[in-house]
Parts: C-alpha cells; structure tokens; sequence
C-alpha cells in the first residue's frame, strides 16, 4: 500500500461534509434512540450548552439531523441506559458510551494528556491536584453514599469565577472538573442548571470497555473520527474539531494513516492550501456520489455550538461570531444567530428568540449571505424550516418583527 490523492471539487467537499454531519438527505421518519446514537457516532460528539434563548444548542443540533426526535429518548439514553454520556472534552459534549477507550485513554494521562493549546493548566493542575489531596479524599467518600450536586457537598462555599474563566472559584467545583476530566466521577443527572455527580465505578455501565489505549492507539482512533465527522480535514481542522487540545503527534499519526491508505489526501480544484487536507478511505464512495448528482440538499437553521459551525470556514467561506458574547453596540447580526445552511451553501442569518410564556417565536432579524439566492422557492424553505423549529420548541406563533431581506420578504412575514 502507498500514498494516493483524491482529487475533488470545491462543491463536492462541501457536499461530503454536509451529508456527513447528516445535514442533507431526507430526515428520518420517526426518529428513535439508536437514530440518536448512530448520528453522534458519526460526528462524533455534539456540544452540550444549556442556554435556552431559542432552545438549547444540542438539542437544535440534533433537530436539524433528525426531524422532531423526542428530547425524552436523550433523557433515557443519558440518564437510564447511559449509551450517552455528557462529557468534557474539554469543551462539554455529548458522546457515546461506546467510545469510552477513547477518553479513559486520556483521563489515565491527565493532565499530561493536555497540549500547549491549554496554556499554564497543566502545571496549575498539578498544583492544585497537589494541594487538595484531603478534599479530593472527602468528595470521593461522599459520593459513596450517592451522586451530590455541587452544593450539596460539604466543603462546598460559594465564590466568584476566576478572572481567567477557567474555574469557578469553588474548590469543590473545580475538583469535581479535575475528578472528571481523570476519570473519578461522571455526570450521572441534571437538576435545574446544576449537574449531579456520581462515582464512575459506580454508574459507568458494566458494558462499556475500559481498555486503556496508547497515546498513538488513541490519536489513530480519534483523528480517524474527526477526519470522518469533517468530511475533510487538515491536521489544524482535525486538532480543533475532535477532541481539542489533546494530539500530541498528530503530523506523525496521519502520516503513518496515509502510508497505510486509512486516509488519503485530497487536491480540491480552485482551493489553494498550505495544509495537506485528507479524506478517510471510506468517504470517497459517498464523495464520488453526492458528486455525480446523488445530492438532497436540506435547509437547516443551524445553532451557536453547532458542529457544522467548527468546519473549515476556508472550505465554505462563511465566518460566524458568537455575538452573545459580544457588547450589544459590537453585534452585526443579532444576539443568538443562526446560520441559514442551504444544501452546501451558507445563505444567511436569522436572529430569533423564543417567548415561552406567550408561547411566541420571534425573529428579530434576518439576514441574507451576499449572492444569496432570492425567489419564492429558498424564502418559502426558509420559512418552513423556521416553522418547524418553532413546533419543536412548543411555539404557537412565528412573528417577524425586525428587516428581512428584500428578495425573502414575499415569504418572511
């Protein structure tokens, strides 16, 4: 075996990472919990975010994949049958049980498992695992007795975020980070917009497999994956996608993956890069047919911490802010945007909030990507799609109120 290169358009690399993120296709016609747990094994996590300006992130995530899934069938696999597990990775994600090696692999190696990427963590780590030997001792003994919110534990005393915004300043809930992220304890529950912890050994299901992979089984594991969820991806896309911060010798690992034909590099027509980007073996079936017409495209109003929104904004020439965290006299777009994906274009922009006592959702805006395409036909999907994402967040009513692009104005209203 040796080294081969693909070649591909612009438009089929975006096709292959549309269809790949389940963003293209037709929806599933009930979905059911193993739909749930074969679209995160494809992409493969979704970030978790409890906000609820529209509704939450991930739950809108999984909307735009699946159609009106029930959020009780993600209660069930999470909390019941544990087939999804709400971890960090380190940013808060939902991923499967079944990929556990994956992350023992790297709780067994923190905080050694971490890069530069995390600045002076590591030694702070260090420090204050160090430090808090006796408190560490406590919390594990009270969780014996059963999982605990934060507050609940004894030596927990209520202080500021760190001006760094990595901790929040309660030792207690930075050793339950810490306890986390090395594998002592795991999300076991919600309550209100509090996590309840629980013991690993405890509630980690006797199924999942506790094999401890090398830092090179894991990176040939991961990278895999990541490519696969992209579509495409260079080893910058790959290191920032899945999971961040965590390769150590990802130039070595994918170039071991190539020479064995795992992955293959990819000449796109009209991109010019100074990355090598590749493609997994297995995608280049899916990318020869989204490319010879096999192609459904979707529209999807996709949300702030969607996966689609960590893809290579080269690839797709679309840049998005987060502007809610943003002053309100820096916003462009609105507070809490979302992007309007059509097929494999990004089109525009909707600025929506949901009020949930008058059961109302209410676009404060809309905005139109430049060459957007106008007419009857992309305004009507759009407004579809906005009316099916206000059945699914339980909103009677969809209201206008702010300036709508004039070519979408015969629907948008």
């Amino acid at each position: 075996m040796g080294k081969e290169t693909v070649s591909a358009s612009l438009d089929g690399i975006r096709r292959l990472a549309v269809a790949r993120q389940h963003l293209a296709g037709r929806l599933p016609k009930r979905p059911s919990p193993d739909d749930i747990v074969s679209l995160i094994r494809d992409l493969p996590y979704v970030q978790w975010d409890p906000v609820t300006v529209v509704a939450q992130s991930h739950l809108i995530s999984l909307w735009n994949r699946l159609g009106p899934f029930k959020a009780s069938d993600l209660d069930r696999l999470m909390w019941q049958d544990r087939r999804v597990l709400l971890h960090w990775t380190p940013i808060a994600s939902l991923v499967l049980t079944e990929d556990y090696p994956i992350y023992h692999s790297l709780m067994k190696r923190y905080p050694e498992s971490l890069t530069k990427s995390w600045g002076n963590h590591i030694p702070r780590a260090r420090q204050f695992l160090a430090e808090h030997h006796e408190l560490r001792k406590r919390m594990l003994s009270e969780l014996k007795s059963g999982p605990l919110r934060p507050t609940q534990f004894s030596d927990y005393v209520r202080t500021k975020r760190s001006a760094d915004g990595w901790s929040s300043g309660s030792e207690v809930s930075n050793m339950l980070f810490h306890m986390h992220m090395s594998g002592d304890v795991m999300v076991v529950g919600r309550e209100g917009n509090q996590s309840i912890w629980g013991l690993s050994e405890e509630f980690l299901p006797s199924w999942a497999a506790r094999k401890e992979l090398s830092e090179e089984e894991f990176e040939r594991e991961a990278s895999q994956k990541a490519i696969r969820g992209l579509g495409t991806a260079t080893l910058r896309e790959v290191r920032y996608y899945f999971p961040p911060g965590r390769y150590q010798n990802l130039k070595s690992t994918l170039a071991r993956l190539e020479e064995g034909s795992v992955i293959h590099q990819v000449k796109v027509d009209g991109l010019e890069e100074k990355d090598k980007r590749y493609i997994h073996d297995k995608d280049i079936p899916l990318l020869e047919s989204v490319g010879a017409g096999e192609w459904e495209p979707r529209m999807s109003l996709l949300p702030p911490f969607d996966n689609m929104l960590k893809q290579h904004s080269r690839v797709f020439g679309f840049d998005y802010v987060r502007e809610q965290f943003l002053p309100k006299e820096k916003r462009r777009f609105g507070t809490y945007v979302l992007p309007i994906l059509w097929g494999e274009r990004f089109i525009g922009r909707i600025d929506p909030q949901f009020n949930k006592k008058e059961e109302k959702l209410v676009i404060n805006s809309v905005h139109a990507e430049p060459g957007a395409p106008g007419g009857k036909e992309v305004s009507a999907l759009i407004r579809e799609a906005v009316e099916r994402l206000s059945e699914f967040i339980g909103a009677r009513e969809v209201l206008y109120e702010g300036p709508v692009p004039e070519g979408w104005k015969g629907a948008l209203r």
